[in-house]
């Protein structure tokens, strides 16, 4: 029938998977599988699952918007392929065939199915992964629960009108078995974008209304009463509250623009914090009501974060791509969005979070009078800057000078971007070593610095030595930036 019939590829998904590994036996199981892949049900996408080893197991996974236009298809096939070799080279190496989704939504009940509108896509995309010396293992269409092959070119083998993904009420035995290794798709990605929109009326109107009053004494608003308001509404929702007034939300919209406070909200990530926070933020975001979508951004950003730190890898991705479109250039969701698509868990991260908190709690606690200092604390992106004069580390040292070493640091041990020819950092700490591999997931093109360009202010990156993950951002000191991939990328048209 086409090129999987008969032949089985085993993946591996999920921390159980090393006992009980997923078996898909042909296209169908393939079909079935796609959300498990990613974590969502893709929409309108292309998607690439790299095969690595004499097994066939699954390795880096690529998600990319789908192209509206034909005159993008071919530069959309030639990035898609060229970041998944890269994303695997990084993880292992080159993969050994592919298995590839065009994915697109039907716009009308009764409109024809989209495979042989799509057909010149997956042809090209073949194309550019053979190009690398990749072979086309399969190559679907999935449209409205339905699938067709594009390597099956037998009279009369399939169906026109297609397959259905799934043969009946329960889940097919690869499916089955991905949820006992623990994936479980959390819906579609436009329902998880539809769930972030702003509030409409009447509450729309009265919320649009304070963010006018809110605006005038925004831009030159001390810091301090922020970072007090901010707690007290966390202080609320923790106690089980599940709204503000208007004013206060107003007020806390315009706060999280400050990248200090905005970064006060990062610490919020204890076990008994998770919850409230997610509600704190999801709230927020939704009373970024227009024009003021603007101000959605940093508490979308603190809500991917949350998501991350709690499991749901999914929503982060998701909601990050979505804080990339309205915002290409907010360097704290790029970081995040970067770290998640190189493999990272969020442990490093957490570990140098909670260091900066007890570091400030233990300030607080022993400063005589007054508030803390308004420099300190960590900072990622281009929200209001701290007070003019010289920026000073915590506990007073002066902060050294961008792009230089420490004073008695190795000569070696400048901070250095990595790039694409970077050897792979496979097994380091704060990878994920149990999931199906490295997933990337692109936001907007056009999103962040150019190609090419260095690092952006606030970051500062480089090796510790050989085997051992950088980390280096004022956002705490653990986050790796995955760049390498993105600059020979930049211009796939991918967001959650």
């Amino acid at each position: 029938m086409n090129a999987m019939n008969n032949e089985h590829v085993t993946l591996s998904l999920g921390p159980a998977s090393t006992q009980r590994p997923v078996v898909m036996r042909g296209p169908a199981d393939m079909a079935e599988l796609l959300p498990y892949f990613l974590g969502f049900y893709p929409d309108d996408s292309i998607v690439a699952v790299g095969l690595q080893g004499p097994d066939l197991h699954q390795g880096g996974v690529i998600r990319a918007d789908l192209p509206v236009s034909p005159a993008e298809w071919p530069a959309a096939a030639e990035e898609t392929a060229g970041l998944l070799v890269a994303l695997s080279e990084r993880h292992g190496g080159r993969p050994l065939e592919v298995l590839l989704y065009l994915c697109r939504d039907q716009v009308t009940a009764h409109a024809p199915p989209p495979v042989e509108g799509l057909r010149p896509l997956a042809d090209q995309l073949r194309a550019a992964f053979a190009r690398r010396g990749v072979a086309v293992k399969e190559s679907l269409c999935v449209s409205d629960d339905r699938w067709w092959s594009f390597l099956c070119r037998r009279e009369g083998c399939c169906d026109p009108a297609g397959n259905p993904v799934r043969r009946g009420p329960d889940p097919g035995p690869a499916a089955a078995a991905a949820t006992v290794a623990g994936l479980v798709p959390r819906g579609s990605r436009k329902a998880i974008v539809a769930g972030l929109a702003p509030i409409g009326p009447p509450g729309s109107t009265a919320q649009c209304e304070a963010l006018v009053r809110a605006e005038p004494q925004a831009a030159d608003a001390p810091r301090g009463p922020g970072l007090a308001l901010l707690e007290q509404a966390f202080a609320e929702f923790a106690a089980g509250a599940r709204e503000l007034d208007e004013d206060r939300t107003a007020r806390l919209l315009f706060a999280l623009r400050d990248r200090l406070i905005r970064d006060r909200g990062v610490e919020y990530v204890r076990s008994a914090e998770l919850a409230p926070a997610e509600r704190l933020w999801r709230f927020l975001a939704r009373r970024a009501v227009p024009p003021y979508e603007d101000c959605a951004v940093a508490p979308l950003t603190l809500l991917a974060w949350a998501s991350w730190v709690a499991g749901d890898t999914a929503t982060a991705r998701v909601v990050l791509g979505h804080v990339l479109r309205l915002s290409p250039s907010y360097l704290l969701a790029e970081l995040l969005y970067e770290s998640m698509n190189d493999g990272m868990t969020p442990e490093a991260l957490l570990a140098a979070v909670e260091a900066q908190r007890r570091r400030r709690e233990a300030r607080a606690a022993g400063a005589q009078d007054g508030p803390e200092p308004a420099a300190s604390g960590p900072a990622a992106d281009g929200g209001q800057q701290p007070p003019p004069g010289p920026a000073r580390a915590p506990g007073g040292a002066r902060r050294r000078r961008r792009g230089g070493r420490r004073k008695g640091a190795p000569a070696g041990s400048a901070p250095t971007d990595r790039g694409p020819d970077a050897p792979g950092r496979s097994g380091e700490p704060g990878r994920d070593a149990s999931g199906p591999g490295p997933v990337a997931v692109l936001p907007a093109s056009g999103s962040g610095p150019a190609a090419g360009s260095g690092p952006a202010r606030g970051v500062r990156l480089g090796r510790a030595g050989a085997g051992t993950p950088v980390a280096a951002v004022r956002f705490g000191a653990g986050l790796h930036r995955c760049r390498g991939i993105r600059r020979a990328t930049r211009g796939v048209r991918g967001a959650h």
